[in-house]
């Protein structure tokens, strides 16, 4: 990875601002979450002076991501107002910053300006040729391998994600920022929170749709926005529920079917990898998956709208790193395999245990619901989602929702889909503590299986994936 620009506009920091947006003073409420902290460590890789502060690094927590944000220039105070004085040009807050944060109090006391991240990142889109990507799956690996192909192309591209990439985080960075030099934007647009419609890139990409977060007809609504705000090329995988998005304007399809415009062929599943053909070209993915060949041709596509042949395309993508718990193995042991995964709606559970049943004998899988108000909402297609992927043979274990804070009904717990599963036959198993899971998969495994842990916000979940290797080990 060549400098950012931190690198080079190190002396231009400044807190006024009379200068341009890139050397202003932000400072960053709640920095240590995935959206928020990409954007501070983008400002600060981009040269501008950048502070910080989050509730869980003054209780001692998550050391590793304040240790990455502190290596890309954020300076980090407490949460408690003291970060902020007269010359900062804008507090910088997520939806979960209350208005009771120190913070925030502060910043109104001093007419320091308060901006949306959503608000910062549209800002961000508006200067740069900017690739945005959204859709109910997918969003960060496809992100990743469009900036990775840039990359390795030699385009400079700069990065905002919400998920880290390995050869940053080689680095010591968190991995999910980067500021190049070239001209090129790679962005995670969410559309969970509705913020994808403040954007308006150079070129826009929708994967795919389906029931999470909203009901399809309301995330319809958003896509066509964000379509008619896109400037430059548009494009959209071949789902039937993205027809009319399709027909809203010119756009190119990318898929496995006839009649696609960016198409592979002869696609090869292998348990730890993929290749397939396109227009003749040969391409090979080390990380295995139907859905990541997808996810590949996306990128292909991007790549070709931004001048690269399919011939330079090809190596680029066959080095690609992959995501950080986007199917990511932890290790081996016992031969039994343990592998860390983001999945936490229906298709994105489905499309995880389709893969991994080609890496094992059998599944033992957990999933850690998120939010009440998700698990709610998205209960019976969780459950069809398991239903229709798990053997009778597997187990699935299912600890209690993960709570993030803030004010729910907490009306849902995950023995509420335990107990259906348990009702159509399948072992499903119920646990109040996550702490009873690591020795239970222990006295379970047996050689040949496979480990498959899933779930989301969680950062701990990783670690949890480590208890679970170490436990193999001692058995």
């Amino acid at each position: 990875m060549k400098k950012s620009r931190a690198d080079t506009h190190a002396d231009t920091r400044a807190n006024s601002a009379d200068q341009p947006q890139h050397e202003q003073w932000l400072h960053f409420a709640g920095v240590g979450g995935s959206g928020m902290s990409a954007l501070a460590q983008y400002h600060a890789l981009a040269g501008g002076r950048t502070t910080g502060s989050d509730r869980a690094f003054d209780e001692g927590q998550r050391a590793a991501i304040r240790a990455g944000l502190e290596k890309s220039g954020v300076i980090i105070h407490p949460q408690d107002g003291s970060g902020l004085e007269a010359g900062c040009a804008g507090l910088v807050v997520s939806t979960a910053v209350e208005d009771s944060v120190p913070d925030v109090r502060i910043a109104r006391d001093l007419g320091i300006p308060i901006l949306h991240r959503s608000e910062l990142l549209a800002r961000h889109v508006a200067q740069k040729r900017t690739v945005a990507v959204t859709g109910t799956s997918g969003k960060s690996t496809v992100t990743a391998m469009v900036f990775s192909l840039l990359h390795a192309c030699e385009l400079e591209p700069s990065l905002l994600t919400g998920a880290a990439l390995p050869s940053l985080v080689a680095q010591g960075y968190l991995g999910n920022a980067w500021s190049g030099t070239g001209d090129l934007l790679v962005i995670e647009a969410d559309e969970s929170d509705g913020s994808l419609v403040r954007y308006h890139p150079w070129a826009g990409l929708v994967l795919n749709l389906s029931r999470d977060h909203k009901e399809p007809a309301e995330l319809l609504e958003l896509f066509l926005t964000f379509r008619r705000q896109t400037g430059g090329p548009f494009l959209v995988g071949e789902s039937p529920a993205l027809a009319p998005v399709k027909q809203a304007g010119p756009c190119a399809v990318f898929g496995v079917e006839p009649g696609a415009d960016f198409r592979a062929e002869y696609i090869d599943l292998q348990p730890n990898s993929s290749r397939f053909v396109v227009d003749g070209v040969p391409f090979s993915l080390p990380i295995p998956g139907h859905y990541n060949v997808l996810n590949a041709l996306a990128a292909i596509a991007i790549g070709t709208h931004a001048g690269l042949s399919l011939e330079a395309m090809a190596p680029a993508l066959a080095g690609f790193q992959g995501v950080a718990r986007r199917f990511q193995s932890v290790g081996t042991a016992g031969d039994v395999e343990v592998i860390d995964d983001f999945a936490h709606n229906p298709d994105k559970i489905a499309a995880a245990l389709a893969t991994a049943r080609g890496r094992g004998r059998r599944i033992l899988a957990v999933f850690q619901p998120h939010g009440f108000g998700p698990t709610r909402f998205l209960k019976d297609d969780l459950i069809a989602a398991f239903a229709a992927h798990l053997t009778k043979t597997d187990v699935l274990w299912l600890p209690e929702i993960f709570y993030a804070g803030g004010t729910v009904t907490r009306d849902i717990s995950s023995r509420d889909l335990t107990d259906a599963l348990c009702a159509a036959g399948y072992d499903a198993r119920f646990c109040a503590g996550r702490d009873e899971i690591p020795p239970a998969i222990a006295a379970e495994a047996q050689a040949g299986d496979v480990v498959l842990v899933m779930g989301a916000r969680d950062p701990s979940l990783t670690d949890f994936c480590g208890e679970i290797l170490a436990g193999l080990a001692d058995s």
